[in-house]
């Protein structure tokens, strides 16, 4: 696959793209600076960018550097840097955005790492969730290929998306557990403990750097009891013994007040629900939610209703689950979904992706009918055990309007506490940062605000103004065992597009033509002439999509028409035809035209057919 960066700015104007290291001086990577806006979504927050790296630190000064996940939901990647080593962070993907379309994923920007890939010594992954992992068959090899460092179940699902990958180098792993410490480096040592998520095997990580010790707790919440009051604290309170300088952050859910829900409170209630059901039952979810899937299937096994699962993700994520021990079901229990018919309604359960509306997911099938299989039935109960991903809300509430439609029952988390989020309230990181005492605190995880939030509640509990420490994608800070200074210096994290042809193929030109497409649609214009004495010799052809119908406007086709044949005449006569000059007259004054019929700027795609 090919690999050139797709850039994405914050502001539009041209800038270096290589940053100077300490010690020694980076070579600026081929890539261009992000053209001007083209209509496009607003660059996020223009700031001064200086050309290169000062060297301010001194020999025991540590370098971290966020790549992804500062300024999104996705995208989490970060590393740590002393003299010649480096550390990863989590190589994670973001889901495409409106102002992407097209793209399948945008993953981190490693053009930094690829530069000293030979000092890359280890990765860390923090647990197996798509924003943490998916991106690594992109990016292993350019980070030289160093071990990874990961608890089982991680371990499984990156196995099992590598080998869709056959010409890259097949991973190194060294599994670790709950209070494994292990020196991955000359100056790097880390400590991995278990933290509470919604897939297992999540860890929170432990870095002890010349610095100082580094937290980062990847994703968490914290456990609670059926009254709402958090438990299994032990391992913040042996942190807060250890003297940390800097917690790294989810801020997810900053924003909600409280403290998490209860998963236990979750499963109680979503039994209640089934035990009500008077026929199937179809729930949807995330596939990664293994702890809420491992739930179900026992309470549906306690109910006596044998389970289909639908959707690939699905499957794959429960067969590694059951493998590994995670999930433990009676043999009889998981049955194919081609055999749902041959059991009573009130005797079959599915769990199925596809909850956030996605084109060509499970639920989606069942819902419009295309799924081989299964159809909705008005006795089915639907419930939607998962939350709204932020930029899905629209696909979302069309697709349970359509199984509203369709059924009698339908639930969400709105309705009824169904759902618990794997990522901490606001009284969660309140206690932790209490329990945890760092010299700093430094929000990831999340957009501007809902870290500008964490940093609040910091503050807060104690923690000074100046030690919550606000970073963006790129930025460099230097730390020292007293200080956390963010410097005004960037390496590349403009965003990397992954498309289903490539990676990094897709130019700020391909998506804005895809934009415009999208938004003003295209004109075609087909103009035959005569290649040696420049003479229109047929009527030009117009076709249209997505600006208007033509038949309905032979008014304006036929003003379309003449306009080109008088573009067409500037053209002398008795000499070939320059075609590039005269595309370049038809989308410019075509163009002009049109906006000023319509106010609507559709592509002008102009064919000169010389005969």
């Amino acid at each position: 696959m090919i690999k050139v960066p797709i850039i994405r700015r914050r502001n539009p104007v041209a800038m270096p793209t290589g940053r100077q290291a300490p010690s020694a001086p980076l070579t600026p990577p081929a890539v261009r600076p992000a053209p001007a806006n083209h209509g496009a979504a607003p660059f996020k927050y223009a700031r001064p960018i200086a050309a290169v790296v000062q060297k301010v630190e001194g020999p025991d000064t540590l370098r971290f550097v966020p790549l992804g996940g500062l300024e999104e939901i996705g995208r989490n990647c970060a590393f740590f840097e002393y003299k010649n080593e480096i550390v990863v962070v989590d190589v994670g993907i973001q889901f495409p955005e409106e102002e992407t379309p097209g793209v399948d994923y945008i993953i981190p920007n490693v053009t930094y790492l690829e530069q000293r890939k030979a000092n890359v010594k280890a990765i860390l992954l923090t647990h197996g969730h798509y924003d943490h992992i998916h991106a690594l068959p992109y990016l292993y090899d350019k980070m030289g290929s160093p071990t990874i460092y990961t608890a089982a179940f991680t371990r499984h699902l990156i196995e099992r998306r590598f080998q869709e990958f056959p010409n890259v180098s097949k991973p190194k792993f060294i599994v670790v557990k709950n209070n494994d410490k292990i020196k991955v480096s000359e100056n790097f040592t880390v400590e991995f403990f278990d933290i509470s998520h919604t897939i297992p095997d999540a860890l929170g990580i432990c870095i002890d750097t010349p610095a100082g010790k580094m937290v980062n707790f990847g994703d968490f919440r914290l456990d609670t009891n059926q009254a709402g009051e958090p438990i299994n604290l032990d391992i913040f309170e042996r942190l807060g013994k250890m003297n940390i300088h800097t917690v790294f952050l989810d801020s997810t859910n900053s924003i909600r007040e409280g403290f998490s829900l209860s998963e236990q409170n979750i499963e109680e209630n979503l039994e209640k629900l089934f035990k009500n059901a008077q026929g199937r039952i179809i729930v949807g979810t995330f596939a990664s939610l293994m702890t809420r899937i491992s739930a179900i299937l026992k309470i549906a096994d306690r109910l006596g209703r044998k389970v289909a699962l639908n959707g690939r993700s699905m499957k794959d994520n429960v067969q590694i689950a059951m493998t590994t021990g995670y999930i433990k079901t009676r043999k009889d229990q998981i049955i194919p979904i081609e055999e749902i018919n041959k059991h009573k309604d009130d005797k079959v359960m599915i769990i199925t992706t596809g909850a956030q509306g996605e084109p060509n997911a499970g639920l989606m099938k069942i819902v419009t009918g295309e799924h081989k299989t299964v159809r909705l039935k008005e006795t089915d109960t639907v419930i939607f055990s998962s939350s709204v991903v932020p930029g899905n809300e629209r696909s979302v509430q069309a697709l349970q309007d359509n199984v509203a439609r369709q059924v009698d029952e339908i639930y969400n988390s709105k309705l009824l506490d169904i759902h618990a989020s794997g990522h901490a309230h606001s009284e969660d990181l309140k206690l932790v940062i209490k329990m945890v005492k760092p010299k700093f605190v430094v929000p990831v995880h999340a957009y501007y605000f809902m870290r500008k939030h964490t940093a609040k509640l910091a503050q807060s509990v104690g923690i000074p103004k100046a030690n919550t420490i606000m970073m963006d994608n790129g930025q460099i800070a230097l730390i020292t065992k007293d200080s956390f200074t963010v410097t005004k210096e960037e390496v590349p994290a403009f965003y990397v597009m992954v498309d289903g042809l490539g990676v990094g193929d897709v130019e700020e030109v391909v998506l804005r033509d895809r934009r415009m497409l999208s938004q003003e649609g295209m004109v075609i214009v087909i103009l035959t002439m005569d290649r040696q004495h420049g003479k229109v010799l047929k009527n030009p052809d117009i076709i249209s999509r997505g600006f208007i119908l033509l038949k309905e406007n032979q008014e304006m086709l036929n003003e379309i028409r003449r306009k080109i044949r008088s573009i067409a005449e500037r053209v002398p006569h008795n000499q070939s035809v320059e075609t590039d000059y005269l595309k370049t007259l038809i989308r410019d004054q075509i163009g002009q035209f049109l906006y000023t019929k319509t106010k609507r700027r559709p592509m002008i795609i102009p064919v000169i057919i010389e005969i």
